[in-house]
């Protein structure tokens, strides 16, 4: 467990009550600290330091790994031209993963009114096939012919999972990413989506009971 530490007096803002202020937020304040002075190569080291789970949540989220990237991009687009309005009263992991979660619930909005107005201008049977289709769940690589069938298992276990996931609501997908796959804490999460506790442990009772409802029409 990260060990707790004392914040340098006039360094940043109190955190916010309930904030851990440990060893590793306060090493992320501190290079936020050296963004926000436009310390040369600070923003690329926060980058390099965020970007790899913010890159997984926001794939899993999408299902799509080319929208993911360009999602990626907006959302460190975003926290550096945001980067001075940090206060400093959540963890600097927290503030990026509610900027992604939005960029991403802004992405999924823009997609469905897309898929509506190119479906209002195709024929009915145009329409019907491409409704058919799912590509918002991306396929899993492929293992060579000589995979062991376990691994082949494991494959068409995350292909369906990745489907059944795909075609859950967007706020419903976001919290089993978050939890599930990213091992955010309920605490975590309710910050991030600006929710009390109690109604983060409903939603994400609620969006387990979709995702198994939903394994059990497939397995029937």
């Amino acid at each position: 467990m990260p060990k707790a530490v004392r914040l340098a007096p006039g360094a940043a803002a109190a955190p916010a009550r309930g904030l851990e202020l440990t060893t590793e937020t306060a090493a992320q304040f501190a290079l936020m600290r050296r963004c926000q002075a436009d310390e040369p190569g600070a923003f690329e080291e926060l980058v390099h330091q965020f970007s790899p789970r913010v890159n997984s949540a926001i794939r899993g989220i999408l299902r799509n790994s080319n929208d993911a990237e360009d999602v990626a991009q907006q959302v460190f687009a975003k926290v550096y031209f945001s980067r001075r309005r940090f206060d400093f009263r959540s963890a600097v992991a927290t503030w990026i993963y509610k900027i992604a979660v939005n960029e991403c619930y802004d992405h999924l909005r823009k997609q469905r009114v897309r898929r509506a107005v190119l479906l209002a201008d195709l024929s009915e049977q145009e329409a019907a096939r491409i409704a058919n289709l799912d590509p918002a769940a991306a396929p899993v690589p492929a293992f060579g012919a000589s995979a062991p069938i376990g691994v082949a298992r494991q494959v068409e276990t995350r292909e369906i999972a990745a489907k059944l996931l795909a075609a859950l609501p967007p706020e419903d997908r976001i919290l089993l990413v978050m939890k599930e796959v990213e091992g955010h804490s309920i605490q975590e999460l309710a910050e991030i989506l600006g929710l009390n506790e109690n109604t983060v442990k409903v939603k994400l009772f609620r969006a387990r009971q979709k995702l198994l409802a939903r394994i059990k029409r497939k397995l029937i």
